[in-house]
């Protein structure tokens, strides 16, 4: 059983990151019923410790209250991309795991992971922007940018910020059931869990050539995304090439295949029309080109690991809850 939990403070700490960790596993909420941990926020380094906020933080615990951590967590921060942890705490880390207990990362606080060996063979989450960078200064590491978090027990890493509580509060559930995870969460006003993954928060511009071979057909297809008849034949015949030249310059110039452009553009037309009208699916899965509803919520799955619906929820969430009446059970929207 989880009991005692410590969260590592490194200069340039995020407030937010180790804020998250602090409001899941420090906060005293036994008069609801709820687990209390033996909660400690241990200093890596000498203090006091510094944040981009501006603020200054200290604690009276060092690195040898990590020795009888079940769960440590390692908060993101300023330039954890980039930096160097101290030893001690990568060998800290890794003497936790070998006697059993689990580690968390939030964010960017995944690159300690990895400076200690821990990521080594292991899948790994880390905020989208940090994946190539996380795959590259750790190449036995394998990582999924497009989840929230992964449980490769008794390693659990969480992509950015928000993912952060996620992950926390699935350790909660685990250890305590998912009613425990559901009140702490409703405390917190946040989701007990959500769907889909990074994708649905990545910004994707609209692709544009660089070049004027094929600037035109894609300048039309975009006009025409609700046509059912765009083919490569019908596209070559635009750009007055043959099927299969046209699709070798489409390939070269934009770095997909026609298909996989159209499909890419349809979907972010439906995210626009999800976020800002009050259009049903089904009006919208017509102006985007998928025909129906479940033909977009199919497409929707394999690009952004959610539905039509609960994007709209997620993207219009505010709006939403807004006309919600407040009390206990109120969460938020996801």
């Amino acid at each position: 059983m989880l009991n005692n939990v410590a969260a590592v403070l490194l200069d340039g700490v995020n407030p937010f990151e180790l804020g998250v960790v602090c409001e899941v596993f420090g906060l005293d909420r036994s008069e609801a019923g709820l687990p209390v941990y033996d909660f400690a926020v241990v200093a890596a380094e000498s203090g006091p410790l510094s944040n981009h906020a501006g603020f200054s933080i200290t604690t009276p615990y060092g690195l040898d209250r990590l020795e009888e951590a079940d769960l440590i967590t390692v908060p993101a921060g300023q330039e954890f991309v980039h930096r160097d942890y101290p030893e001690e705490l990568l060998a800290a880390l890794r003497r936790a795991v070998d006697r059993g207990a689990r580690v968390l990362s939030v964010c960017s606080g995944v690159f300690v992971l990895g400076a200690a060996g821990l990521l080594d063979g292991r899948r790994c989450a880390v905020h989208w922007r940090h994946a190539t960078e996380l795959a590259v200064r750790y190449p036995r590491a394998r990582v999924e940018p497009d989840v929230l978090y992964v449980d490769e027990s008794p390693v659990i890493t969480s992509a950015g910020t928000a993912a952060g509580i996620d992950a926390c509060l699935h350790i909660v559930r685990q250890e305590h059931g998912i009613e425990v995870a559901n009140t702490i969460a409703r405390r917190m006003v946040v989701p007990p869990h959500r769907d889909g993954g990074q994708a649905q928060f990545v910004a994707r511009p609209l692709p544009r050539t660089q070049c004027d071979t094929v600037g035109g057909v894609l300048a039309w297809m975009e006009r025409h995304l609700d046509a059912d008849d765009i083919t490569v034949e019908r596209l070559a015949e635009r750009a007055h090439m043959s099927p299969r030249t046209f699709a070798r310059r489409f390939q070269q110039e934009t770095g997909t295949t026609p298909y996989r452009w159209l499909l890419r553009q349809r979907v972010l037309l439906a995210q626009e029309l999800l976020e800002g009208s009050d259009e049903t699916v089904d009006a919208i899965a017509g102006r985007a080109g998928f025909g129906n509803a479940a033909a977009m919520r199919h497409q929707f799955l394999r690009a952004l690991g959610t539905t039509p619906n609960a994007y709209r929820r997620t993207f219009r969430g505010p709006a939403v809850s807004a006309a919600r009446p407040a009390g206990p059970d109120a969460s938020a929207v996801a």
